[in-house]
Order: C-alpha cells, then structure tokens, then sequence
C-alpha cells in the first residue's frame, strides 16, 4: 500500500505569508535605544520582511549564501530571520558579547557575505571587520544617527524595494535557514546549521500546551537574545501562533525589563536565570523602597535555560504569582530538548515535590530521543540515581558542524550526539543534571572555555601551570576561578593585572576569573591531566 498525503515540504515561507495574511492585525512592539516603543503590525511586517528578501536579492545573493546579523532583539531582527532565507540565504547570528576578534573569527568560519548591522554596535562592527571583511555592510539606522559613510541604510534599501514583485526562492526543505555557532571543549566555534524542515518542527513541538504554549492571545517578551540559538526558537513559534510580540532592544536591565513588563505586560518571558534573579531582587527590594512602582504581570509564566534553576529562584517568583518554567537544550538540539511541566502523576504531591521537580531540566519533548550512558557505553538505569552522559538524536538536533563533520568525541558510531552534559533519570522521565563531563564554564548563559583561560594564564611571566574551575555564583549561575601555581621566586599577582593580562590576549572582560587562587600544586590524575574534581571539592564547599 501507498501513502495517500500530499508530499508538500516544510518551509518558513509558509509561516511568513500566513501571519502577514492571517494575523495582519497583530502587533510587533520593539524598544528602541531611547526606551521609546516602535509598533508595527504582522502586515507591515510581512511587507517589510519581503522588501529586505528583494533588496538581498538585488543586491546579489546567491542561493546557500550567508548573511550575517549584529544585532539586539528588534522587528529588524524578526525580518531577517525569515527575509533572509526568503531569498535564499543563510541568517547567520553573531554574539556581540564575544570579544571583537573571536567574531570576526566565526563570520570567517561561516563564510558570511553581508552583514546587518545596528547602528549603535558600529563601533563593535568596524573591530570585527578588522578580522572578516563583508562584501556588504547594511546599517539600521535604531537610533536613527546618520549611517556610517559607504555602508547601505536598512530602512532606505526597503523603501526602495519592490515587495510585491518578490519571488520566493525555490527550495528544499532540507535547505538551510540559519546558523549559530557553539564552543567546543577547547573552545573554538563550531558552526550548527539549521534547515528549513528542523526549524519548523521546532516551531511545533515548542508551541504545544506544556512547552511554551504560545496562543494567539498571548504576549512573548523573549529577554534571551535573538543571537542565542535563535532565541530558543521562539520567534517562529511566535509568527506560526499569530502572538503579539514585545522585544526589550538593548535595555536588560531589571529594572528596564520591569518598566518595559508594565507598559506590554507579557504573558510569557524566556531568558537565563541571571536575568530572572537581578529582577526578583530589584522587584522584592522596590516593595520596600518604592511600594506600587511595579506590579507582576497577572498569570505569567517564564520559560527559563541556559544554565540550571535554583529551586530557591523558582519559590521566589512563585510568592508573587509567576511560574519560572525550566528547559534544557544546547545549539546543537535547536535548542529545546526537555521541559519540566506539570505531570498528571503528580496532581497530589505537596508543594515541596512541585518545587524539586520545577529545579529539574524536566521530560524530553516529542521527536527527541534521550539515553544516559556511563563511560563504558552502556545504558544506564532510570532510577534517578544513577548517572551518565546525555545523548540525543532526533529531527531537529545536529549531526554534524559545519566545516568540521561529526566527530567521535561528539558524535557515536550510530548517529548520536554526545551533549557532554552528566544526568540522572527517574521512572517518569524527568531528567536532573548533575554536572558536566567537559571543563567549560556557563556563566550567565555563556560559556566559557576553561581551556582558553588556562593557556592564557600560563602565558603570564609569574605563572607557572593553570587550572580554571566553575564555581556556584548566586547571581551568574557559575562563574571561573583559577588556581595558579607561581614560578620560584614569584609572590604573589594581582587580580586586576592578571584581568587586564587576559583581555590584552582577546578576552571580554564577564569572561574573566573574578578570583584566584594560589596553590603550591595542581592534582592530576594517574594519567597525568589536571584532576578538577579534586580542586572543585576544596574550593566550592
């Protein structure tokens, strides 16, 4: 026997045109750089969006090209994400929270083309193009200054443009859509692709009822930045619910995003929990100090990743009627993989097993499949006991980096990804990560590459050997902390000097250790490698 369906590929054009028909009257609201709000509707969106796949197209994109965004979370930003695979072309996201160089060295890896840009990261744009030269530089003029001097003016190329006589590009679902790149145990940017197909079945499983849930009654307010594995995939599933949007710009402070939650109170807010605890304190610290300034928005819920969160963070927000929802993913996984929600099995529990099971990264969602393994490569038991590395395959989780194919020390011989990431397993499926087997570092939902640090602390004339651990930080989730080992006849360093040393080597200032240590030796282990256990149980007790 035959199927009967229809063989009709998946595609984010599809999403497009829908919204721009279907939901023209929707609203998409952005902050602009001096806190005032810009609003258009999905129809002006679904125009503009057209016009920048047109103004590419003229301007000489090929097929499979990339296009590059450095920008913060706007409509803009909205419009590339689908004008840009309209056209053909690759949306590839850079982090503007990485130091200058280590930019232009991922735009190189991807081979971007264009690149658009903020006005107010020019500064930040003209050190990466030291590194990587663009064939085209577009600037969005967002706080409206003029735009710099041979670069193209965003808003000027779409007025000009010929929305209606766009042609979409013809493809294949397989076809790419985007890219981010991701840091590897030593630290260098491995590049994921994502395809039209993955993005779209992303959009689907994250908008059911105990993932985000997005409704067209909805307001998303995505704090985490659209550079960060596409916001966690939201903004499609946003456009695909027809849900009014409401970007915060470059404002993440508490207490912006606290004035920003009283003008468009949103019904769902996703970022990292460093966002959720400085506006927990800010908001507990105004009742006190500014009764009646700031009010929670009624019914909200908050989708939070990146790091883990604290159960203590989940009973803070709940005190005030707001949900801290828990995912787990990484870039590679598109990125939502679990999500901890309630279980019917659950309904008579007290409140103190709700919370321990609100701190878990939760239950795998539909179209992933999970395993634990222990070091020899067998299964290891749902017991929530018993722990071993994350695997995970499915249709939207990567099998390859670009560039770099799939390597053994990610990858296994029958297709699955190693997430480097140790768990445990209960007998409903709820996952709790319990630590890494890999030596990176996330602090605030960034990683950061121990390796890197310890080669450039080694570099200093008084250090002799290097070894960065993470440490607990109530604020960042983790943070580094390095312990040095000085050569005969040093006494001692500076932590500004050694701060200072390592941003002289390409370091951002938040990747730096906010401590050191001084030790007369680094435990290693009978092979001889730096034995970080031993240093995390004496330094983070």
């Amino acid at each position: 026997m035959q199927t009967t369906m229809m063989d009709v590929g998946l595609s984010l054009n599809g999403l497009l045109e829908r919204a721009g028909r279907t939901f023209s009257a929707q609203q998409i609201v952005s902050r602009l750089p001096d806190k005032s709000l810009r609003t258009h509707t999905y129809a002006q969106w679904h125009r503009r969006t057209r016009a920048l796949a047109s103004v590419l197209q003229r301007l000489g994109l090929q097929p499979g090209d990339v296009v590059a965004t450095l920008c913060w979370n706007h409509h803009v930003h909205l419009e590339a994400y689908f004008g840009i695979p309209a056209a053909g072309g690759v949306m590839h996201t850079l982090n503007l929270r990485l130091p200058p160089g280590e930019i232009g060295a991922i735009a190189a890896d991807a081979g971007d083309r264009f690149l658009i840009v903020d006005d107010i990261l020019w500064p930040l744009a003209q050190q990466v193009m030291a590194h990587h030269r663009f064939e085209r530089v577009i600037v969005f003029p967002f706080s409206g200054a003029p735009v710099p001097e041979g670069c193209d003016d965003y808003e000027a190329l779409l007025d000009a443009a010929d929305p209606d006589g766009f042609a979409f590009v013809p493809h294949d679902e397989h076809a790419p859509v985007s890219m981010c790149h991701t840091s590897g145990t030593t630290g260098s940017a491995k590049g994921v692709v994502y395809s039209h197909r993955s993005t779209v079945l992303h959009a689907l499983v994250g908008c059911m009822g105990d993932h985000w849930g997005l409704k067209n009654t909805d307001v998303l307010l995505p704090v985490a930045p659209m550079f960060h594995a596409n916001a966690w995939g939201t903004p499609y599933g946003a456009i695909m619910a027809g849900t009014r949007l409401v970007f915060p710009g470059p404002h993440l402070h508490a207490d912006d995003l606290l004035d920003l939650m009283q003008l468009e109170p949103p019904t769902l807010a996703l970022g990292v929990p460093t966002i959720w605890l400085t506006m927990i304190q800010a908001y507990e610290r105004a009742l006190t100090e500014q009764p009646g300034r700031w009010t929670m928005p009624q019914g909200l819920r908050s989708l939070v990743g990146g790091a883990a969160v604290p159960e203590s963070l989940i009973r803070a927000f709940d005190r005030h009627g707001v949900w801290l929802q828990q995912g787990w993913g990484m870039t590679e996984t598109s990125p939502l993989a679990t999500v901890s929600y309630p279980r019917v099995e659950l309904q008579g529990a007290g409140a103190d097993e709700r919370y321990r099971r609100a701190a878990m990264a939760g239950v795998t969602v539909p179209l992933v499949d999970l395993r634990l393994r222990d070091d020899e490569g067998a299964d290891v038991p749902h017991d929530g006991r018993s722990m071993g590395e994350i695997q995970v395959r499915g249709p939207f989780i990567t099998g390859a980096y670009h560039g770099v194919g799939s390597p053994a020390d990610k990858f296994t011989p029958d297709g699955w990804l190693r997430t480097g990431d140790v768990a445990t397993l209960d007998d409903l499926g709820f996952l709790r990560i319990t630590d890494r087997s890999k030596d990176l570092i996330k602090s605030g939902g960034e990683w950061i590459s121990s390796v890197d640090l310890e080669n450039a602390l080694m570099s200093h004339p008084a250090v002799a050997e290097a070894a960065v651990i993470a440490i607990p930080d109530e604020r960042w989730s983790e943070r580094p902390l390095a312990c040095l080992v000085l050569k005969p006849g040093e006494g001692g360093v500076e932590p500004e000097a050694m701060r200072e040393h390592l941003m002289a080597a390409g370091f951002a200032k938040w990747q730096c250790p906010d401590r050191y240590e001084i030790i007369d030796a680094i435990p290693r282990t009978s092979t001889g490698k730096f034995w970080k256990l031993k240093l995390r149980e004496r330094f983070t007790r």
